[in-house]
């Protein structure tokens, strides 16, 4: 049975701090006409109480995809990622790191905790964009997540 219909959105948390991706990634999936609704938390923390549905995100929804920046204030990437793989409700969600870092330390560091991807994100906004695409191709066309 499939876990959702065709009706339904995809949900998608970015875990980002900086507007300017978050907004070129917010276009991009409106230019590949997914039909996702799109949560932002703009620091670790944020982003662990969305995922518990704690405080004001109660009624947050479940994601069946996360996009998570490494470099975040509060609680880094590494520390969410951690929390979020060793958290039995949580850890079958996919998690792609979105994030600059192509240092090999964070990439060895991230499959260590059992991150799905690893994309370093290009300066060049062009190339940003088909990094995007690329997510949603594969992660929302290609893949089958788990049910929710």
């Amino acid at each position: 049975m499939s876990r959702r219909s065709s009706s339904e959105p995809i949900e998608i948390l970015m875990v980002e701090d900086n507007p300017s991706d978050v907004r070129l990634t917010v276009e991009a999936f409106k230019d590949a006409k997914v039909y996702n609704n799109m949560s932002v938390a703009e620091n670790g923390e944020e982003a662990m109480s969305f995922l518990r549905r704690e405080g004001k995100y109660a009624d947050s929804p479940r994601p069946d995809l996360i996009l998570l920046d490494l470099n975040l204030p509060k609680k880094n990437g590494r520390e969410v990622l951690a929390e979020i793989k060793q958290d039995p409700s949580l850890k079958r969600i996919p998690v792609v790191i979105l994030t600059t870092s192509d240092d090999e330390q964070d990439i060895l560091k991230a499959y260590d905790l059992h991150v799905n991807a690893y994309i370093r994100k290009p300066v060049d906004l062009e190339q940003f964009i088909k990094i995007v695409e690329a997510v949603e191709d594969f992660w929302l066309s290609v893949v089958k997540l788990p049910p929710k």
